[in-house]
Order: structure tokens, then C-alpha cells, then sequence
């Protein structure tokens, strides 16, 4: 069983319903909040899962090396490389932000081939680029819109995108080099949120925003999506994008992983009752196919 790639597929899953629920609680809390406050709780849900499975709340005994990779894996990936991919959506919309970071599991089969001696079959390299082109085909749906009227703006969009889609990958290599002899990815994954945490909680305090982030959970509905969002992303979903790290090769686990443009369609269309439009099926039939080749 592949498990490496059904973990990296299944986190596609987890953070496809990590955006509906983060959408809906960002639009009435600020994606401030819920940035900041995603990581609390998904703390609390692996702190719990970290006693069940390994038999204490920390993993303190791991070795420095160790927590010096997975610190670097959190500052480049849930620190500045979410910084910087929240901020390129602003300056250039979603879409042609995850255009950008569709460029990740190239990236990633190139550092996968150098860094580790990778290599990917030709029948895998099919289904890489189908997969890439299904989602670059989904997202660029809609984007005949001018450029903004301010090049230097749209530049620096684009810088951001770029820069969000290099800490994604910069993200996968360093925590690759956390989890070799089969450390469990569930002390990592708590190690890097642990991290980010204090980063990002230790911005807010110097910004004076923790007491707005409290006052901003007595919104339920809010909350409520919140903590769901919180377990299927950065507690479920960054756990399960780990195991993929540990078990598959890079530029498969990558490509897997960057999958959520095509996968929100049809929840969109269950949860939204947003039509699915011929270029959107098409998208997503070439990425489905992408897929199948990769596992097959």
C-alpha cells in the first residue's frame, strides 16, 4: 500500500475543507485572528494526540538536530511562507496565487532528484504534469481581468506568490531532513506548530492584538468554524503532509498535496451550490488522471 502517497492525497482532502471553514470564520473574525488562532487549537488537539500514541504530551527527548530542521521547516513554511502567500492574495487575487503555487511540485521533483537522489519514472512524470496542468488549468479560470493599473503592485504580487510557493517547498525539504530514521511525524508536527506558535502569538504581543484575538472567539459561529478548521488543517493536515514527506518521493508528495483547487470544486458545489463549469470538470478530470497515474 502507498501509504506516503494516500497521506499526501488525504491531506488535499484536509486542506481543501481547511479553506471553507477558514473562509467562513475569516469573513467575520479577520484572517488575522484565525491565522493566529488556528495554531492554539490544533496545539491542543496534537498535544492530546501525542499522549495517546507516544505516550507523553511533548516529545522533549528529541534531538537537537532534529528540533534545528524543524524549526527552520516551521519559519519557512507556517511563519513566512504562509506570510508571504496570504499577502500575494491580497495584491493578486487567489487564483493567481495558487497559479503560482502550483509550481511547488516542480520545484520539488527538481530538489527531491539533487538533495536526496530522487528519481521519478516516466510514467510518474506524466502524472505529474497532468496533475499540474489540471490545477494551473482550474485556476487560471476567470483571470481575464486587466492587470492592476500599478505594475510595481502586481510585480510584488507575483514576488509574493513566488516566494510563498519557494517556503512551501523550502518547508518539505527541511522537514525531510527532520524525519529520517522514522521519527514519528506526529513529534514533528507538534514541534513545528510549537514553533509557529510562539512566533506568531509573540508578534501579536509586541502589536498588542491578543486581547482582540480573545474577544473575537465569542463569536460562535465563528468559533465553531475555527476549531473545525484547526482539526482537518493544521492539526490533521500538516500531520498527514509529514507521514507523505517520510514515506513518498518529494515531487509525488508535492504534486498530491496540490491538489485543493480542483478538489474544492465539488465541495463548493455541495457546500455553496456553486456551478461547475466545463473548464472547471475538465481541470479536474485531467488532475484526477494525473493522480491515477501516480498511484498506479
Amino acid at each position: 500500500m502507498p501509504w506516503g502517497e494516500l497521506a499526501a492525497l488525504l491531506t488535499a482532502i484536509a486542506w481543501s475543507f481547511t479553506a471553507i471553514f477558514f473562509s467562513f470564520s475569516g469573513r467575520r473574525i479577520g484572517s488575522g485572528v484565525v491565522n493566529r488562532s488556528r495554531l492554539v487549537f490544533a496545539f491542543l488537539f496534537l498535544l492530546l494526540s501525542h499522549r495517546l500514541l507516544e505516550g507523553s504530551f511533548f516529545p522533549w527527548n528529541t534531538d537537537p538536530y532534529r528540533w534545528g530542521w524543524l524549526a527552520i521547516s516551521s519559519l519557512l513554511g507556517l511563519v513566512l511562507g504562509d506570510a508571504f502567500l496570504f499577502r500575494a492574495y491580497v495584491m493578486i487575487g487567489p487564483r493567481l496565487s495558487m497559479l503560482l503555487m502550483s509550481t511547488v511540485p516542480i520545484f520539488s521533483t527538481l530538489f527531491g532528484w539533487i538533495l536526496f537522489h530522487e528519481t521519478i519514472q516516466r510514467v510518474e512524470m506524466a502524472g505529474i504534469i497532468l496533475a499540474v496542468a489540471g490545477v494551473g488549468w482550474v485556476v487560471t479560470e476567470g483571470q481575464s481581468d486587466p492587470l492592476l493599473a500599478d505594475k510595481k503592485f502586481y510585480r510584488r504580487g507575483l514576488l509574493f506568490g513566488f516566494l510563498g510557493a519557494l517556503g512551501q517547498v523550502a518547508n518539505l525539504v527541511t522537514a525531510r531532513y527532520a524525519l529520517v530514521g522514522n521519527y514519528p511525524a506526529i513529534s514533528a508536527t507538534v514541534i513545528r506548530i510549537s514553533v509557529a506558535l510562539v512566533i506568531l502569538w509573540g508578534i501579536a504581543a509586541l502589536q498588542r492584538q491578543i486581547r482582540d484575538t480573545f474577544s473575537a472567539w465569542r463569536d460562535r459561529q465563528a468559533f465553531r468554524a475555527l476549531l473545525a478548521g484547526a482539526f482537518v488543517g493544521p492539526f490533521l493536515g500538516i500531520w498527514l503532509s509529514l507521514i507523505a514527506v517520510q514515506n513518498a518521493r518529494l515531487g509525488i508528495a508535492s504534486t498530491l498535496m496540490a491538489l485543493p483547487p480542483v478538489i474544492l470544486i465539488p465541495l463548493e458545489y455541495v457546500f455553496f451550490h456553486r456551478r461547475i463549469s466545463r473548464r472547471g470538470l475538465a481541470g479536474t478530470l485531467m488532475a484526477m488522471a494525473g493522480v491515477a497515474l501516480l498511484f498506479w
